[in-house]
């Protein structure tokens, strides 16, 4: 992947060497959740989800409480090559989408992207780094914690800045469902809906999320040529190894259909190439689709 010396955005939130921070629990129709409903909830939603506190939801009955917590200040990132990297990743997903608005007469509001160690205050609760790389549309913020691509490379052994760069446009594409109102429709749906419902529901969201992600690699390659040979398939690789087949298998053996939240490895490469060959948001309508 080549993005040595392109733009790279200002919309990154440098939280790293502040200690973490904000309390250890999450908050949830006024209950705590136990170390035994995380762990659930981790194994379950374990990357690329919307939000662990959406499945930390779902398990304790009630919608999540947005918890006042004062933030960091924000400070400048570090100049480290990881830090240039998700910064013009970001600047990347800025331009794509800004573009796609534009057609659509309208204007795209970028999100935050918030670099941070081990775990920190959102105004969704107290991020942890072990739920990987999470958007939370209370603040409109992504966030990630760079350990995140190492464990990428030795759990499932997934390689390549392309595959990272996949992961957040992946989460960017949950703040584009947040923008267009698709989030808040899912969520509504999902407290009306029965539990093997509402995860039907969840995995038509992750799945449009991965569609988004294509479309934003086909626009950002079709101006930057930034794709070199085997980056596709790196991405391609990234999104196999996290589906909820994958990871069932992987954790106890036997896989729930039932209990999928981002769909299988094959759904999961399916949309994300959908978007790559098309470039449009309106192939990604997989509320509509027959098939995933």
């Amino acid at each position: 992947m080549r993005w040595e010396g392109d733009r790279q955005s200002d919309n990154v939130e440098d939280r790293r060497g502040d200690g973490g921070g904000g309390a250890g629990a999450f908050g949830f129709g006024g209950r705590s959740i136990g170390i035994g409903t995380l762990v659930i909830a981790l194994v379950g939603g374990w990357i690329f989800g919307v939000n662990p506190v959406t499945i930390l939801s779902l398990l304790s009955g009630g919608a999540p409480q947005q918890v006042s917590q004062p933030a960091p200040q924000r400070t400048a990132p570090a100049n480290d090559r990881e830090s240039q990297f998700v910064r013009t990743t970001l600047a990347y997903t800025e331009d794509a989408w800004a573009q796609v608005f534009r057609e659509q007469g309208a204007q795209y509001q970028p999100t935050t992207l918030v670099l941070f160690e081990g775990r920190t205050p959102t105004a969704c609760g107290t991020g942890q780094s072990a739920t990987g790389p999470f958007y939370c549309p209370a603040d409109s913020k992504v966030y990630i914690d760079l350990s995140f691509f190492r464990t990428m490379q030795q759990r499932f052994n997934v390689e390549g800045e392309f595959a990272q760069a996949y992961v957040i446009a992946h989460e960017v594409g949950h703040h584009v469902q947040n923008l267009l109102g698709v989030s808040d429709k899912v969520h509504a749906a999902q407290q009306r809906a029965s539990e093997t419902q509402g995860n039907a529901l969840s995995v038509r969201l992750e799945l449009q999320a991965d569609c988004f992600a294509g479309v934003w690699a086909k626009r950002t390659n079709q101006k930057e040529q930034f794709l070199e040979s085997g980056d596709v398939e790196t991405a391609l690789n990234a999104a196999s190894a996290i589906g909820d087949d994958a990871l069932q298998k992987q954790s106890r053996g036997v896989v729930v259909p039932d209990s999928f939240t981002h769909g299988s490895s094959a759904q999961r490469v399916r949309w994300f190439q959908r978007g790559l060959d098309s470039g449009e948001v309106a192939s990604c309508n997989t509320f509509e689709a027959r098939q995933l």
